[in-house]
């Protein structure tokens, strides 16, 4: 006789009626709390500003957002800590996949962001994927390659194409400033 592991297995509309900052993946929550500590939130703006300040608004149309919810599956609803959309967002979360996302780690997050939510962007076809490191003081960048797999950018100043013509060379100079 087998024994069977009964899990949770939640949805969106389950995620919904939560309190809370949560995340839903394959069925089973995370709980997001506390809030990110004020070197997170540090870290989260001066990429956000980055980000937005590599954006040509002649050539792109992408927009730069803090967390949203990213609507991978009706089991998996994600909170990365940034992306870049360069789609209009018609629903109240996104349910298709940003041109990049940016998770900032943290003793909490660093095994999911790098393993699980890494694996889930990966299948979700998310072009880009940034992992930023503040205790290491260090930025990982992530492309899908030819086979749709996760390549390590070693360049930090390579282009990073979003769409079209619109490409972006963040600065990464400041994303650790005080």
């Amino acid at each position: 006789m087998h024994a069977y592991q009964i899990l949770p297995n939640y949805t969106y509309e389950d995620y919904l009626l939560w309190e809370g900052r949560w995340e839903v993946i394959h069925g089973i929550p995370y709980a997001m709390s506390p809030m990110p500590n004020p070197g997170h939130q540090r870290i989260a703006n001066n990429t956000g500003i980055i980000l937005k300040k590599a954006l040509n608004p002649d050539k792109c149309k992408c927009q730069v957002y803090q967390p949203i919810d990213l609507r991978i599956t009706e089991h998996t609803v994600v909170n990365p800590d940034l992306l870049i959309v360069c789609k209009p967002i018609s629903k109240q979360y996104l349910d298709f996949p940003p041109a990049l996302v940016v998770e900032i780690l943290s003793p909490s997050t660093e095994m999911k962001d790098r393993n699980t939510k890494y694996q889930l962007y990966e299948t979700f076809g998310i072009p880009y994927y940034i992992i930023i490191d503040p205790d290491k003081e260090n930025i990982e960048i992530y492309g899908l390659d030819a086979s749709k797999k996760y390549q390590r950018i070693a360049n930090p100043d390579t282009p990073l194409i979003l769409e079209g013509n619109c490409s972006v060379v963040p600065d990464w100079h400041e994303v650790f400033a005080e």
